[in-house]
């Protein structure tokens, strides 16, 4: 579980193909308190540390994770959102984040709009009913506030601080981000279709 509050950025040091999974070695200032079996978010997905040396780590993403996220098209030296797994004893600053991407969605337009910035995402009309106006979503590991919604996009407004923290920064037109839309929402979804 995580908040969607990223701690650091990491670099892509090696992307290895295995059979249908994709070994990800990546260097970190976080890679001295990382364990093997731990989870860390990876441009908000939630993927196990499987070795770790001081400077990088290593992890696997399988084919299902490649599928529906970015993460199948990085390449060494692309700059990636990290967060380790939350602690339930401090304040939970973003909203509740599993780690487990619903799929991507590609940005529209970049708007800079006088000391911020107006990122328009469009997504896949199947996950329409899981986003509400001002509702929570975790896109590229960042935990936003939507606005603007229609049946197949929406905006965010991205602050200096998390524009300059994060691989947001990076995201021009076409690009593709990775979204996990709330849980809460899921939930209620669910229950109103049965």
């Amino acid at each position: 579980m995580f908040t969607g509050i990223i701690e650091t950025m990491g670099t892509v040091a090696a992307a290895v193909q295995d059979g249908g999974n994709l070994a990800i070695t990546i260097q970190s200032s976080l890679a001295p308190e990382l364990k093997v079996d731990q989870s860390v978010s990876h441009n908000g997905v939630c993927l196990t540390v499987t070795a770790v040396e001081p400077d990088r780590y290593t992890t696997v993403a399988i084919a299902e994770t490649l599928e529906k996220s970015n993460l199948g098209s990085i390449q060494p030296g692309h700059s990636i959102n990290l967060e380790r797994a939350m602690i339930f004893n401090s304040r939970i600053d973003g909203h509740l984040v599993q780690g487990h991407v619903d799929g991507t969605g590609t940005c529209e337009s970049v708007q800079e709009a006088d000391g911020s910035w107006l990122y328009r995402i469009r997504f896949d009309r199947q996950f329409a009913p899981l986003i509400v106006e001002k509702g929570s979503i975790c896109l590229n590991g960042i935990s936003l506030t939507v606005f603007d919604i229609t049946d197949d996009a929406f905006t965010v407004a991205i602050i200096p601080y998390t524009h300059q923290h994060t691989n947001i920064r990076y995201l021009q037109p076409g690009g593709t981000v990775n979204l996990e839309f709330d849980i809460l929402g899921k939930y209620v979804a669910r229950q109103l279709n049965r």
